[in-house]
């Protein structure tokens, strides 16, 4: 099975950016140092295709990012300076999530060591998300694979605005999101399932309503393909989390959900979304137990 990156492809921040983008090379690292993921089953990302991403993202908003005439303004939204460089990640980015969506169809698993960039919207970004990974994944599935349903998943603290603004008005994908109900963004966009928790909210009620949350999805909706946001940020050592589950909590919560597609035998496509911990080994020892986890629940590939 293929688990896919894209750290090869660096962001030129300054010193003092507030986005960690080592964590990422940082997580890898550490799957293959802790023997969780052979080195072999690791491969680098394509880019996401112009075709892929114009079918979610307006071409006014796509040509602007890839041609550097996007407003200073709305670049400021996103978080990160323009460069040719974040036009590269952000397509490969969105790529693995792809690769990793296509992977899920065969093994019934896929993983982006990166991804869950949910705050874009179709003709904007924020929040550090240039292009909805996701949402793109989600339409290449459904146009190329003919996948009917699809429920997104989203456990990052941060409510998916982005995701649920692209597919309010398409029953197709469900969008269920639970974060943190005073967090950003502000101003919120209406998922097919919110749950809204209050700041400092610990693990038993997390996973409480998070159970709650995922036996409401599945009567409301009969999917055929799941995606995970696994953010690390409910954690309660992050900058911006808010949160105060520990890393056991964080660990009981991915077996909730990873658990669930498994007893379903429900291909799912995990991307790792926020984190934003001062120390990068916090985040990449919560997302590396996802990893772990994820390994640990996938059923049998299915014989396609």
């Amino acid at each position: 099975m293929r688990i896919f990156y894209s750290d090869h492809h660096t962001l030129p921040l300054s010193s003092g950016h507030r986005f960690p983008a080592d964590k990422y090379r940082i997580l890898r690292e550490k799957l293959i140092a802790d023997v969780i993921v052979d080195e072999q089953f690791l491969s680098m990302s394509t880019a996401a295709t112009d075709e892929q991403l114009l079918r979610i993202h307006t071409r006014e908003y796509f040509e602007s990012i890839v041609n550097g005439t996007i407003d200073p303004k709305a670049m400021r939204r996103i978080g990160f300076p323009w460069s040719t460089e974040l036009v590269i990640r952000s397509r490969h980015s969105t790529g693995a999530t792809i690769a990793a969506a296509q992977t899920a169809l065969r093994e019934n698993l896929g993983i982006n060591l990166a991804g869950g960039t949910h705050h874009s919207f179709a003709d904007c970004g924020e929040g550090y998300c240039v292009f909805n990974d996701v949402a793109c994944a989600a339409r290449e599935l459904q146009v190329n694979y003919k996948i009917g349903q699809i429920l997104v998943i989203d456990c990052d603290v941060h409510q998916g605005n982005g995701t649920a603004s692209i597919f309010q008005q398409d029953s197709s994908v469900f969008t269920f999101s639970i974060h943190g109900a005073k967090n950003f963004p502000h101003h919120k966009e209406k998922s097919d399932l919110d749950i809204a928790l209050d700041d400092g909210t610990e693990d038993d009620q997390y996973l409480a309503e998070l159970d709650r949350g995922l036996e409401e999805c599945f009567e409301r909706c009969k999917p055929e393909f799941i995606f995970y946001l696994a953010g690390a940020d409910p954690f309660y050592r992050d900058r911006f989390g808010k949160m105060k589950l520990t890393k056991a909590g964080l660990m009981k919560r991915d077996e909730l959900v990873l658990s669930l597609c498994s007893r379903k035998n429900l291909p799912v496509a995990i991307s790792m979304a926020g984190g934003y911990a001062p120390d990068l080994n916090d985040i990449a020892e919560i997302q590396s137990n996802t990893v772990r986890l994820a390994l640990q629940y996938r059923p049998e590939a299915k014989s396609l």
